[in-house]
């Protein structure tokens, strides 16, 4: 592909014209080689740190890549998306334990119980905007959680214990900490796949023209409503493909998973990481979860010690971390 070239004249002197020629084909190199870098040592991670602590970073990445769909693409603010995370959860360790169905099977039917949750929320929640959207969403993730609490196949305040991994397709036994590590990898990458693809297509577009400007995207024929449903969906059932995975991963699903603040955790992990952005949801996740595994072990509250980080990181980097790194380099690049 030819360079594409770039003319600055100077304003009353053309002999100061400056040419700056752009090479298209670096960003992309550039990209790959990060890619390759990123997937090389998610390979490798098992091999350096604790299998199920890099697990429980996946599974939350994805959590909060498919809460940023929502919210940076689509300029939807849930405060509800525990619900999904949770249901899914608790759905997928009953299939799994109870009717002993494979794993693969399991996690399916968790997310396909948080798609069809995320319509009948959706369907009520996008008639209205703001801060009654996400007050709505808060307020129907209350009663999954106080559902949670008094199902008799939930289990209660004890939640679902001892849920068996089994044989991924009747081959791969789960219980190996490396099978189960590159199978939560592999789900990690087709949901981030999902999302990358969703973002760049023509859909994703819409989403951001309806986060920019509703109004004007109405004008131009669009039924904002539809593009909006479709996204709370699609967000919603890759939330409760993360929580079904999580709870294979810790054989467990409990109250926690569908808790307010599961649903503040992921929104902070978002905006540390860079909202709107792809890869920063994954970067906050990481933080959080390193931050509480670290702390975990000390005399310090660890909420306190993470919410001061946060403030920190958002007085200092309004964009979140990456967001900020790619303002720097957009910067650098015109330069």
């Amino acid at each position: 592909m030819a360079a594409k070239s770039q003319v600055n004249l100077s304003q009353g002197n053309p002999s100061q014209a400056t040419i700056a020629v752009r090479q298209p084909g670096q960003d992309n190199t550039t990209r790959l080689i990060l890619v390759g870098l990123g997937l090389a040592a998610a390979v490798a991670a098992p091999f350096v740190l604790y299998p199920v602590f890099v697990m429980k970073v996946l599974c939350f990445a994805l959590f909060a890549c498919a809460f940023n769909l929502l919210i940076g693409f689509a300029g939807l603010l849930s405060f509800g998306h525990a619900a999904f995370f949770g249901g899914a959860a608790y759905i997928t360790a009953h299939a799994a334990k109870v009717w002993g169905l494979s794993p693969e099977i399991s996690i399916l039917l968790g997310t396909v119980f948080a798609g069809l949750l995320g319509l009948a929320f959706g369907a009520l929640a996008i008639r209205r905007q703001g801060i009654y959207f996400a007050m709505i969403t808060l307020a129907l993730s209350q009663m999954v959680f106080f559902m949670a609490l008094q199902l008799k196949f939930t289990g209660g305040e004890d939640g679902i214990q001892g849920v068996p991994r089994g044989h991924l397709f009747g081959v791969f036994d789960l219980n190996d900490p490396l099978a189960m590590y590159y199978f939560v990898l592999a789900v990690f990458l087709v949901g981030f796949a999902l999302i990358w693809r969703t973002v760049h297509s023509p859909f994703g577009q819409v989403l951001k023209a309806i986060r920019e400007n509703e109004p004007r995207a109405i004008s131009l024929g669009y039924r904002t409503e539809r593009y909006k449903l479709l996204a709370f969906v699609l967000s919603a059932s890759l939330a409760g493909l993360a929580g079904g995975t999580k709870s294979l991963v810790f054989q467990l699903a409990s109250l926690t998973d569908v808790t307010w603040q599961m649903s503040g955790e992921v929104v902070l992990m978002t905006l540390l990481g860079g909202m709107g952005t792809l890869f920063g949801p994954v970067v906050g996740a990481g933080i959080v979860v390193t931050l509480e595994s670290y702390l975990a072990g000390t005399n310090l509250p660890v909420p306190v010690v993470i919410g001061a980080i946060f403030v920190v990181c958002v007085l200092v980097f309004r964009r979140g971390i990456v967001g900020e790194l790619q303002a720097l380099m957009a910067r650098h690049r015109k330069s």
